[in-house]
């Protein structure tokens, strides 16, 4: 009939038949039928409106005052007949097409108990849609509340004055519900894992390199556990748990070999500072160390003998290589914290780590029941997961961006600047970095990215090699100053500066003075790299010390360049990403104090 309401059972809120031209004051009308059989109930009777007879109506007035009496009886059918479900009356709805043309819809009173159940259900779901839709149309700034990174938004509740958190309140008619169910428990456990495992506000609380970084750290956890697992179980067959052994003896056994490798750590924590300067490389020492423990760990079952020495050497590297790794955890941890939110990402990191422990300590054990006690097994075993704990270790130190600088990120930096004019990107500087300084070669740059372009020049890396070779920070004074001429040329020519350089057999020697910062020591290196740029492009080679502090002289005109350069760099490199408030770095410890003096401008700042 090409009517607007086409349902006759609409399960859209009954506010929505205005869409359908509802008359004002839409007439119900009683109407008889005999019984039909239904499969199903709420299907209409088909009726035609021929056999629809009005009784009793104002419509049939056949004498004279019985409209009203008529009235009444219709009423009286209605109340009496409404809950009798042995008849069929249907109710009746005025519509009118498009074309302003009245046709009757009939619905059974099944169907309206239904709509007049389900239009008493909805009406909260009714009116806080209202609301939404009102706070959409009134052109009101929309409002989000952040929940641990993740939007939720709010809207408007006239009713009360407040805001309400909004739902979509209509998708539970449109989503099946065990498909809705398991995707909230989907985000629920999600959720409860961010929060468990990242750090507040991620990935905006910490630097881009966290998630990477992360994941390959914990695969590596994990094989780091298994190899503990097959380890320890070696060590309880070697010091003869599963023969029959005295008990007293394997605890002693066990308390010497702990007890001797606890030294190990005592010695080697004087030698901090150097896990400063290079972490990655003292970092990957610490793998190599700890997985060389485990192989000798695992090799003591063959010689039961020697389980106490090999054990004790043994327990050294693996507690030296707890202190290494625990020492770099937190210079990588201190570099990710992008919000200065150093506990939070060093707690959720010990946190990560638990997770990849109990996974690691699960696989351990499975596989160490299918080794039982072969030592051959244990040792194949132990070379699978060894090969994935190192692979997984260099793909995590690929990963990290050092903002700092150390003398040699420090030099690279500087001589790719005195050379282009331009700070090189954080990315950049990491990859080219070795290990150690000492085997420049062996750096962390991946192998997809050996022959590619070049970004940083030859020259560059072979300054910052030979610089970090020939810098001496923390110099005697007693050792770079021949006479008292040179001793007074040097003073008078930092009188303003933290420190004092100068060059003595090839070496460039900066003498500390007793207020010397960070920052002093950054500004010496950006001097010396200067001063090998003068060497090497320049010609101008070093001469005495007092020839070389008068003007003209390479320690004037370095120093010279250096007072009036050294704040440009650093605007430049902090808007390239780097931190540069210092030099990480271990100088000697030694320092000079001339007379009353001040601290630097440089120590001030």
């Amino acid at each position: 009939m090409g009517c607007s309401a086409g349902n006759p059972f609409p399960l859209s809120p009954p506010t929505l038949f205005r869409h359908h031209h509802l008359p004002n004051n839409p007439s119900f009308l009683h109407v008889h039928s005999h019984k039909h059989n239904h499969s199903f109930p709420f299907t209409p009777p088909n009726h035609s409106t021929s056999s629809l007879h009005h009784e009793n109506n104002n419509n049939n007035n056949n004498n004279s005052g019985g409209g009203g009496g008529g009235g009444g009886d219709g009423f009286g059918d209605w109340s009496n007949n409404f809950f009798n479900f042995n008849q069929n009356p249907l109710f009746l709805f005025n519509f009118t097409n498009e074309d302003k043309k009245p046709f009757p819809l009939t619905l059974p009173k099944h169907a309206l108990l239904l709509l007049i159940s389900a239009s008493a259900s909805l009406t909260p779901f009714i009116t806080t849609t209202s609301f939404v839709a009102r706070a959409k149309t009134e052109d009101e700034e929309i409002v989000f509340e952040i929940r641990g990174g993740r939007r939720v938004k709010l809207v408007p509740d006239y009713t009360k004055d407040e805001f309400i958190v909004f739902e979509n309140m209509w998708s539970w008619l449109s989503d099946g519900g065990s498909s809705k169910s398991l995707s909230n428990l989907r985000i629920k456990c999600r959720d409860l894992a961010a929060r468990l495992l990242l750090p507040e506000g991620f990935p905006e609380s910490v630097t881009s390199d966290y998630l990477e970084y992360s994941l390959w750290r914990g695969v590596q956890g994990i094989a780091a556990q298994i190899s503990g697992v097959l380890a320890t179980q070696a060590l309880l067959y070697a010091v003869g748990l599963g023969k029959g052994a005295i008990p007293t003896a394997a605890a002693v056994n066990w308390v010497l070999k702990d007890g001797i490798g606890y030294l190990s750590k005592i010695m080697l924590s004087k030698y901090g500072r150097h896990f400063d300067v290079n972490p990655k490389g003292w970092r990957l020492f610490a793998d190599l160390l700890e997985n060389a423990a485990f192989g000798m760990e695992i090799l003591t079952p063959a010689f039961p003998h020697f389980f106490v020495p090999i054990g004790a050497v043994a327990g050294a590297g693996r507690s030296a290589a707890a202190l290494i790794q625990a020492a770099t955890r937190s210079c990588f941890y201190a570099g990710f914290a992008a919000q200065r939110n150093f506990a939070e990402v060093i707690a959720k990191g010990e946190a990560q780590g638990m997770v990849s422990k109990s996974i690691g300590i699960m696989l351990g054990i499975a596989l160490a029941n299918s080794v039982q006690s072969s030592t051959s097994l244990a040792l194949a075993s132990f070379g699978v997961v060894t090969w994935i704990h190192m692979f997984c270790n260099l793909k995590s130190y690929q990963s990290i961006q050092l903002r700092t600088l150390n003398p040699y990120r420090a030099s690279l930096v500087f001589s790719h600047y005195l050379l282009s004019g331009l700070v090189p990107s954080v990315k950049e500087v990491n990859d080219e970095e070795p290990f150690f300084p000492a085997f420049p070669h062996v750096n962390l740059k991946p192998s997809s990215q050996v022959e590619e372009v070049e970004i940083l020049s030859d020259d560059a890396k072979n300054a910052a090699t030979h610089i970090d070779r020939r810098l001496q920070l923390g110099s005697k004074l007693s050792d770079v100053v021949k006479n008292r001429l040179e001793a007074i040329a040097l003073f008078d020519l930092y009188k303003a500066e933290g420190y004092i350089l100068t060059e003595l057999q090839g070496r460039y020697c900066v003498v500390l003075k007793e207020t010397s910062s960070p920052q002093d020591m950054l500004k010496s290196l950006f001097q010396v790299n200067y001063l090998y740029w003068l060497e090497k492009n320049a010609g101008i080679k070093s001469s005495t010390t007092i020839d070389d502090c008068r003007p003209g002289g390479r320690l004037q005109i370095s120093l010279e360049y250096v007072q009036r350069e050294f704040n440009h760099v650093k605007k430049d490199g902090e808007v390239a990403g780097w931190v540069l408030d210092g030099l990480i770095a271990r100088p000697l410890p030694n320092k000079v104090r001339i007379g009353n003096e001040t601290p630097s401008p440089a120590t001030v700042s």
